[in-house]
Parts: structure tokens; sequence; C-alpha cells
């Protein structure tokens, strides 16, 4: 999948499970520029990211994404063009 799309979804996934459409992510965004980013909204957010796009991130790399560029990388590699 190309990482525009992948970029696409993501921000719609966001969008759901922040409640806010004004936001838009981009590869440096981290929970310390979504308000309600928090280690629970964490949680749903990984759940959702991993339904949308149908693959389980390793708990390794949710504990270790810096930011949404680095997920957006890990999908990137798990999903077919």
């Amino acid at each position: 999948m190309e990482t525009k799309a992948i970029y696409a979804r993501l921000n719609r996934v966001f969008q759901n499970v922040f409640d806010d459409d004004t936001i838009h992510i981009t590869p440096s965004t981290t929970a310390n520029d979504i308000e309600d980013w928090d280690s629970l909204e964490h949680i749903t957010l990984i759940s959702a990211v991993e339904r949308t796009f149908r693959m389980k991130f390793r708990m390794g790399e949710i504990s270790s994404m810096k930011n949404v560029g680095e997920m957006v990388a890990i999908i990137r590699e798990r999903t077919p063009l």
C-alpha cells in the first residue's frame, strides 16, 4: 500500500478514535500533539489501526513507536502494495 493511502486511512482512524475531525496527522505527530491521547486511548488507537489495516503490531513495536511516521513504516512493511 502506498504511503499516501496509509496516511489518509490512518488520519480517519485518528479522527474517529479521538472524535475530532480537525486532527491531521504527519510523520512527526506524537501523543503530545493530540490532547486526549493518553495510555488508555493509545490501546484503543492501536486496536483500531490493527482492525483497519488487518494486521497486528508486536508488543515491542507498540512500546518503541515514537511517532506516527514509525507506525506508518510498520504498516507499510506489513500490508501488500
